[in-house]
């Protein structure tokens, strides 16, 4: 039977502690944004919206996400019913409808991050941003491993 390396017991050590800070993550996250009429879901599907370049399709979106389209699907219909994004006509695709922001779904990234910011510099309060960035590389590097190896959450 084969044993972990020690690289790999570091991996797999650190895969549970993301596995755990996830989980707070959403639950602080749903705190957070309940005001705005949000859960940590939308509020995640939100900003990969806000940050494309382009208006994009579904698809798209939940790839860039690392998530899987039927989810991102559900939560952008949420968000559709709710008024925060809407669908726009997509040249390239006929069925694949583009996803954009409404005026509603703007103001409510800009609420977000008000919120957001003191938060996250409570947070990272007494922490080096040199580990941050370190912690931010091994965690990039693992999941551009996982993509190439075809495990991008679709």
């Amino acid at each position: 039977m084969m044993k972990r390396t020690v690289p790999g017991a570091a991996v797999s050590t650190l895969i549970l502690e993301v596995f755990r800070l996830n989980g707070r993550l959403l639950t602080a996250g749903d705190r957070l944004v309940a005001p705005l009429g949000l859960t940590s879901a939308r509020w995640q599907v939100l900003g990969a919206i806000a940050l494309a370049s382009a208006p994009r399709p579904v698809a798209w979106l939940a790839r860039d996400m690392g998530l899987n389209r039927q989810g991102v699907q559900r939560i952008v219909n949420e968000l559709t019913e709710e008024g925060f994004v809407a669908f726009a006509e997509n040249p390239h695709h006929r069925r694949a409808k583009l996803v954009m922001l409404t005026a509603k779904g703007r103001k409510a990234c800009e609420a977000a991050e008000r919120l957001q910011k003191p938060w996250v510099n409570d947070l990272a309060n007494g922490l080096v941003a040199n580990d941050l960035a370190t912690a931010s590389r091994v965690i990039e590097t693992l999941r551009k491993r996982l993509e190439a190896a075809g495990e991008d959450g679709d």
